[in-house]
């Protein structure tokens, strides 16, 4: 059950690290998204899809992204796209964003200051994307933010992505925190769930993408309006002391 306060009460939830999600947490990245699978749709001859369509695509990577856009500019249903045909307009649309990346991508209201005062609390922060892993290093580069992140984990690192919770395991393990002391903070209903299944509490930001749902239904620890809302709502917690709380 989502609860705007946290569930751990009102008092301040202790975090060792804090994993975040790319897009829709920290980067507006719709545009370049649509610039991208419009630029494949228009090279094969098809009906362009508006953006606002293509926002309720995002979350899931960039293979369903393409696959769901196809079949909404086709009027048939993702599934009936088949896999040869998948996997070339995957290669076209991946070919189109590396021109477009960033073109048009916004940083999110509250997210430098977020990342700055995280890191000035000692936390490692991790970026936990679903997003091809060659995107994500550029896109944080060009947002000037790679500095902040002491790991970077796109889609294609490890054998499972969001939401399974390989991803944020795999973080709590690098990081050596126990995985009820990382903190997930992401948009959608695949970090919720990442962060359910490897036992880590969950912030939602609302301004994101969540496949066009609310986030109020998310089960979550609670819905914070931006990043730089998170460090009010934590208590930095050393590694070392993780075993005795």
């Amino acid at each position: 059950m989502i609860a705007h306060e946290p569930a751990f009460g009102r008092g301040l939830l202790p975090v060792s690290a804090v994993a975040l999600d790319l897009d829709g947490t920290l980067l507006d990245t719709v545009a370049d998204l649509a610039l991208a699978v419009n630029a494949l749709l228009a090279d094969w001859g098809e009906r362009t899809v508006p953006l606002a369509q293509v926002r309720t695509f995002v979350g899931k990577g960039m293979g369903n992204l393409v696959r769901r856009t196809l079949a909404a500019s086709r009027g048939i249903a993702p599934e009936d796209v088949g896999e040869r045909e998948a996997d070339a307009a995957l290669a076209g649309y991946q070919a189109h964003y590396s021109v477009v990346i960033g073109r048009e991508t916004r940083i999110y209201e509250g997210v430098r200051e977020g990342l700055a005062r995280l890191s000035a609390m000692g936390l490692p922060l991790a970026v936990v994307t679903n997003k091809s892993s060659r995107f994500v290093r550029p896109h944080l580069a060009q947002a000037d933010m790679e500095r902040y992140f002491s790991l970077v984990l796109g889609a294609d690192d490890l054998p499972t992505k969001k939401p399974a919770p390989g991803p944020l395991l795999h973080v709590a393990k690098t990081f050596h925190v126990p995985p009820a002391r990382l903190l997930m903070v992401g948009d959608s209903v695949n970090d919720a769930q990442a962060a359910r299944a490897a036992g880590c509490p969950v912030f939602i930001v609302p301004y994101g993408y969540n496949e066009g749902e609310p986030v109020q239904s998310l089960d979550a620890d609670g819905i914070v309006p931006s990043l730089a809302a998170v460090a009010d709502r934590i208590r930095p917690l050393p590694p070392t002391q993780c075993a005795s709380t």
